[in-house]
């Protein structure tokens, strides 16, 4: 867990939220809201402060026999919209065509974990992730699509409980459409997607 938030602070502040919605936060129900609150913000800010490009320094030269392409799907992916304060969950998508070097593959989902445990949005997270490889791999292209679900559009203003959002990141030779659509039929989703590339 994060050790550098402060827990004692985040406690304060729910026994104030408690009190301002009208409950008691002495009650017995409720004491012990405080600190499982500030428990649960220290797991889901983790990442604030840290760097997720040292998952990348372990990278290995290859050479000509990179491949063509590097894809690791269905990444779940959790994060906090920074605009309410409400979670959006779903999945990540990360490809990219080597240059001269890959990483392991669990270093992908490590750097979609530290850039998601922040306060977010959708959109800057699929930069952020692209941007990541870019700077640690100089890979020849990236593409970087989410899928998510969102607290403050499921459960408060207009509930819509199925809805997705997509976002879709790309660097280098991956922005081009057609390279984007052959990541997506790998993805099983080049009808659904083919029009979010632009």
């Amino acid at each position: 867990m994060n050790e550098t938030v402060d827990r004692e602070r985040i406690a304060a502040a729910v026994r104030e939220l408690l009190s301002a919605i009208g409950s008691d936060p002495d009650s017995p129900e409720l004491a012990s809201t405080p600190f499982r609150v500030a428990d649960s913000y220290a797991e889901f800010f983790a990442g604030v402060g840290q760097d997720p490009s040292g998952f990348l320094s372990d990278a290995v030269p290859v050479g000509e026999d990179t491949g063509e392409l590097v894809l690791v799907r269905d990444i779940v992916l959790r994060s906090v919209c920074e605009h309410h304060l409400l979670p959006f969950r779903g999945r990540a998508h990360v490809a990219y065509r080597p240059g001269g070097r890959v990483v392991g593959l669990s270093a992908i989902p490590r750097i979609v974990d530290v850039l998601a445990a922040r306060p977010q949005v959708q959109e800057r997270l699929g930069e952020q992730i692209a941007q990541t490889l870019v700077d640690g791999l100089d890979p020849l292209g990236v593409l970087v699509v989410l899928e998510a679900s969102h607290g403050c559009v499921a459960d408060r203003g207009v509930r819509q409980t199925e809805a997705l959002a997509v976002t879709v990141a790309s660097r280098g030779t991956l922005s081009d459409p057609q390279a984007q659509a052959a990541v997506f039929a790998l993805l099983g989703r080049a009808t659904a997607l083919g029009s979010s590339s632009a």
